[in-house]
Formats: C-alpha cells, structure tokens, sequence
C-alpha cells in the first residue's frame, strides 16, 4: 500500500535529508512552514506527519493542534522532530496527540522504524474502520461512516463558506409492507431502494447511508438549496419507478419514499438572530455543529410524511435552528 508522508521543517537541509531516508516509503510531499503544512493536508490528508516543533510563523505545536481539532486529520499520526526536547514538552505534546517524537541529529535507522511502525498501525486503523463503514443488508455506508462524513463535511463548509444539503429518506409504510412480505421481501425492498439512491448519487462525494430500519440519508457536499431539491424528487421518481420494470416483483410496485432536506448555506449564519442573554436562553441561537443539518432534515422529513408521504419537503437549519434540540 502505498503510503501518503508530509514532511514538514523549515530547514531545506532537514527536508533534503529526511526526503533521502524515507524516498522509498511513499509518497513524499513537504512544507517549509505550518501555514503550508496545514493547507496540504487539506487538500490531501497524509498517512502520517513528520513535523519540527519549533519553526516561524505558525509552530509546530499550534500545527499539531489544528490537525488534532480538525475531523478530517485527526487521525492522522503527528511524529515530532525536534532539537528540544524535555519531559514537560513531550508531556504537553502527548496530551495535544502526538504520536512519538524523533530528536535532531537524525539517526536514519530509527527514523525509518518508527516512521514504518506509524504507518503499520494507520493502515491497520483504516482497514478496520472501512469494514464497519459499509452496512452489510443494504450495500449502502454505515451509519458510522455517515457521522464521521457529516462532521468532515460540517467543518469544511462552515471553513469554506460553501453549500451542504443533507437528504433524509424514509421508505413509506414500510412496516406495513415488511409484516406482508416477511424479513426476505423487506431486505430486498431496502436493498433496491440503496441502489436506487446510488443511481441518484452520481458524483464522487454524493454519500448514501444506511440511516435507520427503514431510512436512509444522502449526502450532498456543495450543493445549495436549489441543486438539493431537484435531487430530492429524483428520488422520488427513482423510488416510484422501482416497479416499473418487466422484471420487478409485485413487492416493489407500490413503494413510495418521503424525503426531507436540510439545507446548510454561508447565508444561513447571517439569518439567525443575535444571541440573547443567555441566563434565559438554554440554546443559543448561533449554529455550533452539525446537528443542525440533521435537525432541518428530520423536520422537513416529518412534514413530508405527515402530507401524506411519497414528496418532499425542504428546511434551511435557520428554520430549526432556535427550536428545542431533540
């Protein structure tokens, strides 16, 4: 497997000589400063970080502290070279999650060991976490996978100021339909209705989830209100033509989904209220995670199937957002 390294110094003879021990360990990519080390890891997340402590402008210490804060590089294992060292130091950077730290001169054997042992155990963390990502009845991803996605997508539109919709679809009277078919036909309805929402999903980080017995959730990163809804009543019409095939058995003839969806926009922050006091107010007003997306969902979902089901409905999280949290 080939492994992704950032090597960060600000020291171009640190670089050079790191890049000569580890050439043939991956793929190698670097940055002279922590403002580059961050923004690189951004736009590829590495298998592993090798970071100087002390450097200009953005140190080490506050790099590792913004992978650490950041859902999308957290995991990823932050080995500190430094020439400083220290039981205090280490102790900080321990309980900040480094994973081990290297000292200055370089010995070349223990750095490609420890960096070997590193990626060992990354790769080992990825393997186990993509087997619970899938949802083994349906082929859809797991509800595991779709928590860690939406935090990940959360942070990054929140950072970038872009468009997130969050699609909530829930099978119509299917336990109506589960109690007339039996285990088997409700499997099979579940399992045609993920494929029918994969066909709907058709770019690269379009997400479909397992949500729930009976629901499923689509996740559409930069994606505004607009785009959102006309793939909601794709859904619904991949839905309703599930049995219109020759092939379809009389148990998909009848199946209608609902849908709703939640709408996160840059403009939703300036909507909301300013916060007021908060010795009388238990929840302010101001969006603090991503449980907003799934609240304006859950919301535009009831309301579809309180309509009568088989439509969707469509909530931006201002709409929920003052509400009581569930």
């Amino acid at each position: 497997m080939n492994s992704n390294i950032l090597v960060v110094d600000d020291d171009p003879i640190a670089i050079q000589l790191l890049g000569h021990i580890l050439s043939d360990l991956g793929t190698l990519r670097f940055a002279t400063s922590g403002e580059d080390a961050v923004r690189l890891a951004r736009e590829s997340s590495p298998d592993l970080m090798l970071l100087d402590l002390k450097m200009p402008g953005m140190s080490g210490l506050r790099v590792c502290a913004a992978f650490k804060a950041d859902p999308t590089l957290a995991d990823v294992p932050v080995v500190i070279v430094t020439s400083h060292g220290g039981a205090e130091l280490e102790a900080i950077l321990l309980e900040m999650g480094a994973a081990d730290f290297i000292a200055k001169p370089f010995d070349a054997p223990l750095i490609r060991a420890r960096v070997e042992t590193h990626l060992r155990g990354k790769h080992m963390n990825d393997e186990r976490r993509s087997i619970d990502l899938i949802d083994v009845q349906t082929g859809a991803a797991s509800r595991r996978r779709f928590d860690e996605s939406l935090e990940q997508e959360w942070s990054r539109a929140r950072r970038a100021g872009t468009a997130l919709a969050l699609l909530m679809i829930d099978v119509d009277h299917f336990q109506s339909f589960d109690e007339r078919y039996g285990g088997p036909g409700g499997e099979a309805c579940l399992q045609s209705v993920a494929r029918a929402l994969k066909g709907v999903s058709r770019r690269p980080a379009d997400l479909v989830a397992r949500y729930g017995s009976d629901a499923f959730v689509v996740l559409l990163p930069q994606t505004p209100r607009g785009g959102a809804e006309h793939v909601a009543h794709e859904v619904l019409a991949a839905v309703a033509a599930l049995g219109s095939g020759q092939d379809a058995s009389s148990m998909v003839r009848s199946v209608t989904a609902s849908v709703g969806v939640g709408c996160y926009a840059e403009a939703s922050d300036r909507c909301i209220p300013p916060e007021s006091d908060s010795r009388h107010d238990a929840q302010p007003q101001a969006l603090r995670s991503a449980i907003d997306l799934v609240r304006a969902a859950e919301s535009a979902l009831s309301s579809a199937k309180s309509a009568g089901g088989n439509q969707a409905k469509v909530l931006d999280v201002v709409d929920v957002a003052a509400s009581p949290a569930y």
